[in-house]
């Protein structure tokens, strides 16, 4: 898998959040199944926005890469998301981002400009296929830009001519830097070989970047991916998030708000196609279904095993209705990853175990409570068994609670309640008795 990567000119931001976890999920998933999977996701640590930034801020292009960084690896430990087995940099691919360009001249499928390098859509026939529309209909909607060296609007820079007192590298036509468009070819080819089985990232990346890069790639003579993936936009209200639209919030703050797993709970609830709105309504209401989970671990510790890392199906004997369970959420994670609809039948299933436990089948709700877990842990998403700490006070309230209820005092019960939810307390039951822990805002 080669699933293109930030450019860390910034602190990552809800849509680089939502393609991180899709994709981790994917990954996990297969590894689920058994498949050896190497997973590539590049940095781009040279481009007109890192330049921009570090003019504006009086400092280099490395120290604005450096931060960047540090914070993008940060906020993708928070989110549970593996690391890549690769993660190459662009700045260390450009001799081969140079080679290639220079392959392209010779083939007349590039041409040099007073600026630099531009690539010649017109020489790849089927220029225009992951975007779903030909060369002259994307033409006709091409924005006209203001290069009279172009030959088509639609060309695109493969390398750009340094200014004063930018960062470049030697080439054969004129110092420079490459452009956006070709380094993941060159980083994807070199490290995972020609047809390689998935490249994907977000739906804005489809075209222009995932189509130019497929040009290149074509243009050269390689195959290059074989499958193309892309997930949907993050939406806040009705639109687009995008800088532009004022609407942008880092992710970065999301998780320093937020239980750290709500926002892998809304992507896991939303088709990984279709756009997903994240607001504080519906990150709240993630939380709400953690802790639902939460409390659901805690009734079942002695039965669910929390761990991080890879699980695999062949590690594990499920039997009755747990098997049913896997067979059931298998079938709708591998049709299109549809994790709503696999969300759905683990939430029943955790309703289902609690009804066992509260009856006469406490070993099969056991059983069907370790499998959901597993099932979970499988798309990366943990269960928490931990309480936190109650002090006397909060202590003695539950045990007045827990003693109205066996009175049938529901009226007392109900006020004891209200009384520790006014404390700051989420207040669970379980099992006949009652289970406080600290709402986090």
């Amino acid at each position: 898998m080669y699933v293109c990567g930030p450019t860390v000119s910034g602190l990552p931001h809800l849509g680089h959040g939502r393609f991180s976890l899709v994709w981790d999920v994917v990954r996990r998933w297969l590894t689920w199944h058994g498949l050896e999977v190497t997973y590539v996701s590049n940095i781009t640590d040279i481009d007109d926005k890192i330049i921009t930034r570090a003019k504006e801020e009086g400092r280099s292009e490395e120290d604005v890469v450096t931060e960047f960084e540090g914070e993008w690896w940060i906020a993708m430990d928070a989110l549970g998301i593996e690391r890549p087995d690769v993660a190459p940099h662009a700045t260390a691919y450009v001799d081969q981002m140079v080679a290639l360009l220079e392959r392209l001249l010779s083939l007349d499928i590039a041409y040099v400009t007073s600026d630099g390098v531009y690539f010649d859509v017109s020489r790849v026939p089927d220029y225009g296929l992951l975007a779903g529309q030909p060369l002259e209909s994307l033409r006709a909607g091409a924005r006209v830009e203001a290069n009279d060296d172009k030959r088509s609007p639609l060309d695109f820079a493969l390398w750009k001519l340094a200014k004063p007192g930018e960062p470049q590298w030697a080439a054969p036509f004129g110092a420079g830097r490459p452009g956006w468009h070709t380094e993941c070819v060159v980083m994807s080819l070199d490290i995972l070989g020609d047809g390689f089985d998935l490249h994907a990232g977000g739906l804005d990346l489809k075209f222009p970047h995932h189509e130019n890069e497929r040009a290149q790639a074509v243009a050269a003579g390689d195959t290059f991916a074989r499958h193309w993936g892309h997930n949907g936009y993050v939406m806040v209200g009705n639109e687009k998030m995008s800088k532009s639209l004022n609407n942008f919030t880092s992710l970065t703050d999301l998780l320093a708000e937020t239980d750290q797993r709500a926002y892998r709970l809304l992507v896991l609830r939303s088709h990984y196609r279709s756009p997903v709105d994240v607001t504080k309504a519906t990150i709240t209401d993630a939380e709400r279904g953690l802790e639902r989970l939460d409390a659901f671990a805690r009734r079942f510790e002695d039965a669910i095993t929390i761990g991080d890392g890879f699980l695999r199906a062949a590690d594990y004997n499920f039997d009755g209705a747990s098997k049913e369970l896997v067979d059931a959420v298998t079938r709708r994670v591998d049709d299109d990853l549809d994790t709503p609809g696999a969300l759905a039948l683990l939430f029943d299933a955790v309703s289902t175990a609690n009804a066992w436990a509260d009856g006469a089948q406490r070993d099969e709700a056991r059983e069907l409570a370790h499998t959901v877990a597993v099932l979970f842990g499988a798309m990366g998403l943990s269960l928490s068994t931990t309480s936190d700490d109650v002090d006397d006070a909060t202590r003695a309230l539950v045990e007045a609670r827990d003693a109205a209820r066996r009175e049938r005092n529901w009226n007392e019960a109900d006020r004891l309640r209200d009384e520790l939810v006014n404390n700051g307390w989420i207040v669970e039951d379980a099992s006949g008795e009652t289970v406080v822990r600290r709402a986090k805002r």
